[in-house]
């Protein structure tokens, strides 16, 4: 079965020729000189007066009925002019009248030449009407009527048209007195002009014949067979269950060859052949074949329970290049492979050529475009090429445009909009969340059911994160969700969120009081539970994250002791004890994690504190007492009995250090740890450990003093090295100094500090 997309290619491939059973538009007026029999010139716009002269000259339209004709008020209200009364002249009048035909041709689909010939002139005033009708064949070779409203003031007196199921009503009215209205239908359309309110309407009534005049006479495309079967397609698209989406982001061009699978596309997107400037995108101006598919997609969608919009499709593509050389000073560069590739829709256009306020969308070339690969051979519209810098080789930049029409069913308007990205869809949460705390009673409950909806499809949609993520200062998009969702109250929707997005990685530090904040409306043991689930899942990538999240539920979620093994158990030292998940990443445990640790643990289970003391205790080197535990002891104001041994081994180890002896140097012998034994650093050895020598000099080049320099740093020698800027080569003075003993000293300053406070 082929997929959504292909169907729907597949369909429209049969709609092959433009124009529908009316045609509608303004054109630019170069006025023409009218002259009416008994009236005279007749001035434009027309004039009260004047529209009166020509009511007291005219006579009353009548209808036709069968064989007959008649005069019936009830039926017609409308005053004529006959063609033998009228001049219509001026030197631009005949190249107006053509350009209208040629539109009106292109719009009803008529290919062939065709002829307008002028019939009557109607003046519609105050409470004129025509009800609905038929126009009969005037002449030989008339297939339909072309309608010319000159400027005029008046309101009201909208024609409506109506064929094959399908009606429209179209506003001949044109607020600028330099354009005319027009329009066109086929001679059997059922159309109707409503009562003129106000003012009065002059009208040009054309029939539209075959120039040849022979053979069977135009008729309005019809596809009621490709409508029925698009819309049923489309039903069945609409109507389909769809699992979560993925989210569409800028992704490797080479991803697109697997495609998605069997993934139902939230929408499609049909380009159109033509190329259209976002200042010109809209429905009334399609061509050729791309008006045809808008017209029976507009007969279809609806049906099925779909909506339609135009829209200006954009693709920015990038990638690496190859030089290739070039003449006349011109560089030229051949693409080598694309990197990364983003579709998007923006410019919207409603089928009435309204302009919605839509968010730009993503568009998912493998999901959702029709025909599939479509654009494959696209030719870009701007191409930029950059030479190479540095360690980056050469790249080229590509943006693809064309004009689109997009399907999406209508239950699943929101989810559409969703595609937005976080940002966008959050913030029609918030606003929804607003609408509801304003609104009362049903219009309440329903504005209700709209936001838990879409806070269903932002989490469905709810792309995955990157594994690692760092505990950002400032809560994040996630963080902004959680608070939506505890405004909305719904304890489903919450579970549902930390399933898809913090039990998948999506969780920083930062989301902890938002967190809290939408678990607490969850029952006890369903808080309990999630959270030893969020630790289980998450404490590998983020321990702090999780650490600082149980400090913060202790008081405010019962019975956190299975959570506070499972973080024990996540604590990282023993190499057996890796995550399977994350074999060679490396934890950084920082003084905040061990202390919300350390902290929180005696509180929830004195036993648990005891093993997570136990397990520090085991691996020094993952858990240094002077980096880590002393300052983390430092800061600590309780004394918990869980922690005694953990206090006990760093007095221990302080006691220890402020027990060495320590005086400072009685001469100019300093320790000597130089790797190096290169003829300088040999030197620079011997100079270290004589007593006597406090200086010592080296004239040499730069990169040799360069290469001293380092070694006593990396050594931490007792040494201040300078260079004197004087004669050539420069010279490097080093001087000792007694670093090492004052470095002691202040150790022991502190140690004895730590031990009083630790001790007290």
């Amino acid at each position: 079965m082929p997929s959504e997309t292909a169907a729907l290619a597949k369909l429209l491939a049969t709609v092959t020729r433009p124009g529908d059973f009316y045609s509608a538009g303004t054109a630019e007026l170069w006025m023409p000189a009218l002259d009416v029999d008994g009236v005279g010139p007749i001035a434009l716009p027309l004039l009260p007066a004047q529209a009166q002269s020509l009511i007291g000259v005219a006579e009353a339209a009548p209808y036709g009925r069968g064989q007959e004709t008649r005069v019936d008020p009830t039926v017609r209200r409308t005053w004529q002019i006959g063609p033998d009364r009228v001049r219509i002249g001026g030197r631009h009048w005949p190249r107006t009248l053509a350009a209208i035909v040629t539109r009106v041709a292109a719009g009803l689909g008529v290919d062939e030449p065709i002829d307008a010939e002028f019939y009557k002139l109607l003046i519609y005033n105050r409470g004129s009407f025509f009800i609905g009708h038929r126009d009969t064949e005037k002449v030989a070779g008339m297939f339909a009527t072309l309608v010319i409203v000159l400027p005029s003031q008046s309101d009201g007196g909208e024609l409506r048209v109506a064929h094959g199921g399908r009606e429209v009503s179209l506003d001949l009215r044109s607020d600028d007195p330099a354009e005319v209205a027009f329009a066109a239908f086929y001679a059997d359309c059922v159309h109707e002009v409503l009562p003129v309110t106000d003012g009065c309407r002059l009208t040009l009534v054309y029939n539209l014949l075959r120039r040849q005049g022979r053979g069977r006479p135009p008729e309005p495309p019809s596809y009621r067979i490709e409508q029925a079967r698009l819309a049923a397609m489309l039903r069945a698209w609409g109507d389909a269950e769809r699992p979560p989406a993925r989210a569409a982001t800028f992704h490797d061009a080479e991803s697109d060859e697997a495609g998605s699978g069997a993934a139902i596309p939230e929408k499609l997107v049909y380009p159109l052949e033509h190329a259209y400037t976002p200042a010109g995108l809209g429905f009334a101006g399609l061509k050729g074949r791309d008006a045809a598919v808008a017209g029976v997609l507009a007969a279809a969608t609806p049906e099925a329970g779909c909506e339609l919009y135009l829209a200006l499709l954009t693709i920015e593509e990038n990638g690496l290049a190859e030089h290739t050389g070039g003449y006349d000073d011109e560089d030229e560069f051949d693409v080598v492979e694309a990197s990364e590739r983003w579709a998007a829709l923006s410019d919207w256009r409603g089928p009435m050529d309204e302009t919605p306020s839509f968010n730009e969308l993503p568009v998912d070339e493998g999901v959702e475009l029709s025909p599939p690969g479509v654009l494959d051979e696209l030719d870009p519209d701007d191409e930029h090429f950059h030479e190479a810098t540095g360690n980056e080789g050469a790249s080229y930049e590509r943006t693809y445009r064309r004009a689109a029409l997009v399907i999406w069913p209508r239950r699943r308007r929101l989810a559409v909009f969703c595609q937005a990205g976080p940002d966008a869809a959050l913030t029609m949460l918030e606003d929804a969340l607003q609408r509801v705390d304003a609104a009362r009673g049903d219009q309440r409950r329903v504005l209700l059911g709209e936001a838990h909806e879409l806070a269903g499809h932002i989490t469905d949609q709810w792309a995955e994160r990157q594994a690692y993520r760092p505990d950002d200062a400032e809560p994040g998009v996630a963080a902004r969700m959680l608070t939506l969702l505890a405004r909305l109250g719904s304890a489903p929707a919450i579970e549902a969120f930390v399933a898809r997005a913090t039990l998948a990685g999506d969780y920083r530090r930062s989301d902890n009081p938002a967190l809290l904040a939408a678990l607490a409306l969850l029952p006890p043991p369903r808080q309990a539970k999630l959270l030893d689930q969020i630790v289980e899942r998450c404490a590998p990538t983020a321990l702090g994250a999780c650490a600082a999240l149980l400090a913060g539920a202790v008081g405010r979620v019962p019975d956190l002791r299975k959570a506070a093994r499972r973080l024990v158990q996540a604590m990282p030292g023993d190499p057996a004890k890796a995550d399977a998940r994350f074999p060679r990443r490396r934890v950084e445990i920082t003084p905040q994690y061990l202390t919300d640790l350390l902290e929180t643990l005696p509180e929830i289970d004195p036993a648990v504190a005891a093993d997570a003391v136990r397990h520090v205790l085991a691996w020094p080197d993952t858990y240094p007492q002077d980096r880590l535990l002393v300052p983390v002891l430092r800061k600590m104001r309780g004394r918990e009995p869980a922690l005694a041994p953990l206090r006990a081994a760093c007095l221990a180890h302080l006691r220890a250090r402020a027990a060495e002896p320590l005086a400072p140097p009685m001469d100019w012998r300093r320790a000597s740890t130089v790797a190096c034994r290169c003829e300088h650093c040999r030197d620079l050895a011997r100079f270290l450990v004589d007593p006597a020598q406090k200086v010592w000099m080296l004239r040499a080049a730069a990169p040799v003093r360069a290469h001293v320099e380092q070694v006593i740093r990396n050594a931490a020698a007792d040494v201040d090295a300078m260079t004197e800027s004087r004669g050539r080569p420069y010279s490097l003075f080093c001087t000792k100094n007694q670093a090492s003993y004052d470095r002691r000293a202040a150790q022991r300053e502190q140690d004895l500090k730590d031990i009083a406070r630790l001790e007290g």
